[in-house]
């Protein structure tokens, strides 16, 4: 404990510039530090969540990511949303010493009211008139009105299709670029890129556009052709399909604010509220928990897979050791066009 006043309480700074080619370091002088934490330690994160632990109870609802809050609040009309940031954040800010940047600060609106789409909301942070985005960045989401994610969505396809060119100088390389390179580096780049939040978009109507570049990641993986049919490419590629993969992040975070009942998200699963819109798939709305590899089983053994007889179970990885010349790939796609043909 005498260490934290410590750290809180004696903190001073300094800077100190050297040069590597001339080897001549300069050092200014201890500065006392009156307010805030320094940066790159360890304890001021936790001192800060701390610090901003005990934020007022308002009418809408709270999320905090670092030094990032979001307030949702949820009206009739547009009127309501207006006046309904509240006045006791900022009391508190003022309080505590905090200062709500009104220029980093910026109030969107969701809603199907296509008649308002381009009404802008007038919110007022501290006598200034916070700015309106209809596509407000979130976390490196990117959010529009009707919540259908496809400004993101697109944006994810646009950084799919130009690391997908990039690897393809990678697969048409003669320096190394075998099929356990290839696989690992379409899973760090592209599979990441391409399942970021993918439990929040994933009901989407939109999700073609990244299923579609993911589809080309497994081919340049496999080494396959264009025909090949979409239900062989994560069997050739030993990677589990793009959607199997997307429920499997949701049962994960379901099963995250299931456990923490401090999560915002805790109450929304154990207490559904009401659908008010069909043609929207909320998270709680599929709860149930999958098991990826027997549910891939499942579907390789249907009617819509080609010669799937050919293949045991798609779960097994004994399909890449085409690249080590057992050719096993090429003939089970000569099996896969003989049937086609």
């Amino acid at each position: 404990m005498t260490w934290r006043q410590e750290f809180l309480s004696c903190g001073s700074e300094n800077l100190e510039q050297s040069t590597t080619s001339l080897q001549i370091s300069h050092v200014s002088s201890w500065r006392l530090q009156r307010n805030g934490l320094p940066q790159g330690s360890v304890l001021a994160p936790v001192l800060f969540n701390l610090y901003t632990n005990g934020l007022p109870v308002t009418h809408g609802r709270k999320f905090m990511y670092a030094d990032d809050m979001n307030v949702a609040t949820q009206c009739h009309y547009f009127s309501e949303l207006e006046c309904s940031l509240p006045a006791r954040l900022s009391y508190y800010c003022r309080q505590w010493r905090l200062k709500p940047s009104a220029a980093k600060t910026v109030v969107s609106c969701c809603h199907l009211h296509n008649v308002n789409a381009c009404r802008e909301l007038s919110v007022l942070l501290d006598a200034q008139r916070i700015k309106y985005e209809h596509q407000p960045t979130f976390l490196g989401v990117t959010l529009n009105r009707t919540l259908s994610f496809k400004s993101r969505l697109t944006e994810t396809t646009a950084k799919l299709k130009n690391w997908n060119n990039l690897l393809t100088k990678l697969a048409g390389s003669s320096w190394g670029a075998d099929a356990d390179t290839l696989r690992t580096s379409e899973l760090a780049l592209c599979f990441s890129t391409g399942e970021y939040c993918a439990s929040l978009w994933c009901r989407s109507a939109h999700t073609g556009l990244v299923d579609t570049q993911l589809n080309s990641t497994m081919c340049l993986i496999s080494g396959s052709l264009r025909p090949t049919p979409l239900p062989w490419l994560p069997v050739l590629a030993n990677i589990e399909p793009p959607a199997l993969r997307n429920k499997a992040d949701t049962d994960s975070v379901v099963a995250k604010a299931s456990a923490y009942e401090s999560w915002p998200l805790h109450h929304d699963i154990s207490n559904p509220p009401q659908l008010c819109l069909p043609s929207r798939k909320p998270l709680w709305r599929e709860l149930e928990p999958v098991d990826i590899n027997s549910h891939w089983r499942e579907s390789s053994k249907s009617a819509l897979m080609v010669n799937a007889h050919l293949v045991d179970h798609p779960t097994s990885n004994s399909l890449m050791g085409w690249h080590n010349g057992s050719g096993i790939r090429w003939t089970i796609q000569c099996c896969i066009f003989r049937n086609l043909t």
